[in-house]
């Protein structure tokens, strides 16, 4: 590229939106990673410029509006305009019905679906006067159907799937390419690795999600001409029952 260009993810863990940020520096991207500390963003940064990509970290509560204003701003302001936005933030927990307070459902929404929006917006503004760039979320098998103990993850993510979907179709005549991503399976993780063995055992089999290869899906997403563009894509390994 002839001039800088950023990804944004938002919600940059140690296992996919750091593989994701990790994916576009390589194609030369600067990559702007958040979390709410950013002090755990620290290892990621230092990977992706000993690699020789180019990588700031910021600290942020994607929930709150403030913050993703004065974060895309700044961004478009000292570093460089955005052409990717990544929403990368789970939430997800598991309750029973009559478990799940106000607080834990409300909370739950505004991680999954509310800061979505909000980065949503911010960035669609800016890509806007570019006439180009590429919107992508992150969905679950939550997004497609509900399960006993997760209403609160579900409602978050069916209605980041509904946004996904509004934008899209509000977007996509405009150069903007809006996609939903539905990530279905256990992720190559330490908390995978030590809190189900059973299963991390199927990795040399293909039986568990590889967080590289979910960030080559991103990156195709993302390199698709105007003409074939995708929505909606779902990722899953040959173990789980759909």
């Amino acid at each position: 590229m002839s001039d800088p260009r950023a990804v944004l993810v938002v919600g940059a863990g140690d296992a996919t939106g750091g593989a994701i940020a990790r994916r576009f520096a390589r194609e030369g991207y600067v990559a702007c990673v958040t979390r709410r500390n950013a002090d755990k963003l620290q290892p990621l940064v230092e990977r992706i410029r000993a690699d020789g990509g180019e990588a700031h970290a910021f600290g942020s509560d994607a929930r709150k509006e403030e913050a993703m204003v004065e974060l895309v701003e700044r961004i478009e302001r000292d570093i460089a305009p955005i052409e990717v936005a990544v929403f990368n933030i789970g939430a997800n927990v598991r309750y029973g019905i009559t478990e799940t307070s106000a607080r834990v459902y409300f909370k739950v929404w505004e991680m999954g679906c509310f800061a979505g929006f909000l980065m949503g917006r911010e960035v669609s503004k800016r890509m806007l006067e570019r006439g180009r760039g590429t919107i992508l979320f992150t969905g679950a098998t939550a997004s497609l159907r509900g399960r006993d103990g997760y209403a609160a993850f579900a409602g978050a993510k069916a209605a980041l799937r509904a946004l996904a979907q509004s934008m899209g179709r509000e977007l996509w005549p405009k150069g903007i390419h809006v996609a939903h991503v539905v990530v279905d399976g256990a992720i190559d993780t330490e908390f995978i690795r030590s809190n189900f063995p059973e299963r991390y055992a199927a990795k040399d089999r293909g039986g568990i999600l590889d967080p590289e290869h979910i960030a080559d899906t991103y990156w195709q997403i993302h390199s698709q001409p105007r003409d074939a563009w995708t929505h909606e894509t779902e990722l899953r390994p040959w173990t789980e029952s759909w």
